[in-house]
C-alpha cells in the first residue's frame, strides 16, 4: 500500500479559523497553524493535499498557505453536516486511494527523529491496513476525543487491534468498553488526530449518510471498518496539541517554545511573568 494523498478537515463548526491562527515554530519562524500541518504531511513524502473548508473561506486559506498554495487542492462543505460528510465530500479528490488524514485543529510534536504523520505512513504501509495514531489520554480528556479499545499485537510495543471506537465515551463508558491489558486506570487510547484510511472508509461512510439525515461522525464509520478489514492503532512517538479548546493555542506555543531553539529566553521571560504575579 503506498500513499500519495493526504486531506485536512476544517469545515466544522468553530474550526475553520484556526488553522489561520499564526504560533511560532521550533525554529523561531512565525508561520500559520496550516502551514505547520503542510508541513507535517510534507515530511512523510505526500505532494497532492486536499483540504475541506466552508464556503467563503477559500482566500483566507490561500494567505494562510504561504508557500505550499500551489500544493493545495481546495473542497468545500457547502454546510456543516458533520465530519463523516467532510471526509464524503472529498470524494471525488480521493478516488479510490488510501489516504493520510488530519484535522484541521491538531498540531504535532515528535519526540523522534521522524514527524508523527511519517510515523504512522511507515506502519501503514507496511501492514497494509487502516492505522489510526493514538495516545494515552488521562480520562478528564475524553469528551474531546474519540477512543479505541481493543489488544496489544503479540511482540510489538505500540500497535493494537482495534476492536471498539466510541465518539467521546462518558469515563463509565470507557471503563466499561475500552479498557486495555496493560494501562493504569483512568488512562485510554484516544485518538491523535492523525489516520491512514482505506477506501473502505468512505464506503462505510456513505452507506451509513445515505441512511441518515443526522452527522455522522467518523468514528461511527470507524467502528464499521473494524469488524469489515483490518484495522490498527498505533500508538506513536510524540504529542498532539488541540488549538481548539480553552488555553489550546497558548499551551501549543509553550510546548513549541519550550522544545525550540528560543528555550531559554522563553524560560526567562516565563520567570520574570511569574515573579510579578
Amino acid at each position: 500500500m503506498h500513499i500519495r494523498k493526504a486531506l485536512i478537515t476544517a469545515a466544522g463548526p468553530g474550526q475553520g479559523a484556526l488553522p489561520l491562527q499564526r504560533l511560532v515554530d521550533r525554529d523561531g519562524a512565525e508561520k500559520t497553524a496550516l502551514e505547520m500541518i503542510i508541513e507535517e504531511i510534507d515530511s512523510a513524502g505526500i505532494e497532492s493535499i486536499g483540504i475541506v473548508i466552508s464556503p467563503g473561506n477559500e482566500d483566507a486559506y490561500r494567505r494562510a498557505a504561504g508557500p505550499y498554495i500551489d500544493r493545495l487542492s481546495f473542497v468545500i462543505q457547502e454546510t456543516p453536516t458533520g465530519y463523516g460528510q467532510a471526509l464524503l465530500c472529498a470524494k471525488d479528490f480521493i478516488e479510490d486511494s488510501p489516504f493520510l488524514h488530519l484535522v484541521g485543529d491538531h498540531l504535532y510534536l515528535s519526540n523522534s527523529g521522524k514527524r508523527c504523520a511519517q510515523q504512522l505512513i511507515e506502519v501503514a504501509e507496511q501492514e497494509e491496513c487502516s492505522v489510526s495514531a493514538v495516545y494515552p489520554t488521562k480520562e478528564k480528556m475524553l469528551p474531546y476525543f474519540g477512543a479505541i479499545g481493543g489488544q496489544r499485537l503479540p511482540q510489538t510495543d505500540r500497535l493494537y487491534s482495534v476492536k471498539k471506537v466510541i465518539e467521546k465515551p462518558t469515563p463509565t463508558l470507557a471503563e466499561q468498553e475500552l479498557t486495555i491489558a496493560g494501562f493504569r486506570s483512568g488512562i485510554y487510547l484516544c485518538f491523535f488526530g492523525i489516520h491512514v484510511l482505506t477506501p473502505m472508509v468512505l464506503q462505510i461512510l456513505d452507506e451509513l449518510v445515505s441512511k441518515s439525515n443526522r452527522p455522522v461522525p467518523l468514528a461511527e464509520a470507524l467502528q464499521e471498518l473494524a469488524s469489515r478489514e483490518r484495522y490498527l492503532g498505533c500508538e506513536v512517538e510524540g504529542q498532539r496539541y488541540n488549538i481548539g479548546i480553552k488555553y489550546g493555542l497558548l499551551n501549543t506555543q509553550l510546548a513549541l517554545s519550550l522544545s525550540g531553539v528560543d528555550r531559554d529566553q522563553v524560560l526567562s521571560d516565563m520567570i520574570e511573568l511569574l515573579a510579578v504575579r
